[in-house]
């Protein structure tokens, strides 16, 4: 394989520039490996709003629990089955499938 020189002037430039482009796009720093670090960031936005979202629903549950008696005694109704001394419970059997 014996190429006139002007052929293989253009052999060594257009192996280095595939060799650049090749790290360019797949390396470590790459096109590709910042596209998928970009990806990344954006899920972890997404779960940080999610977090920051539920967040507040429970600073806003906490108050609610610290100041509304009303709130605090719909918890005790719906989770522990509380009643007052005045009320009649009805339990009527579940209806079988």
């Amino acid at each position: 394989m014996n190429l006139p020189f002007q052929k293989r002037i253009y052999l060594f430039p257009a192996g280095c520039l595939a060799f650049i482009l090749f790290f360019t796009v797949f390396g470590d720093k790459g096109l590709l490996r910042i596209y998928e670090i970009r990806q990344d960031i954006v899920g972890v936005e997404e779960r940080l709003n999610g977090t920051r979202l539920e967040n507040e629903k429970l600073k806003r549950e906490i108050v609610a629990l610290k100041s509304d008696r009303r709130y605090l005694e719909s918890i005790a109704r719906k989770d522990f089955g509380f009643v007052r001394s005045n009320e009649v419970i009805y339990q009527f059997p579940q209806e079988k499938k």
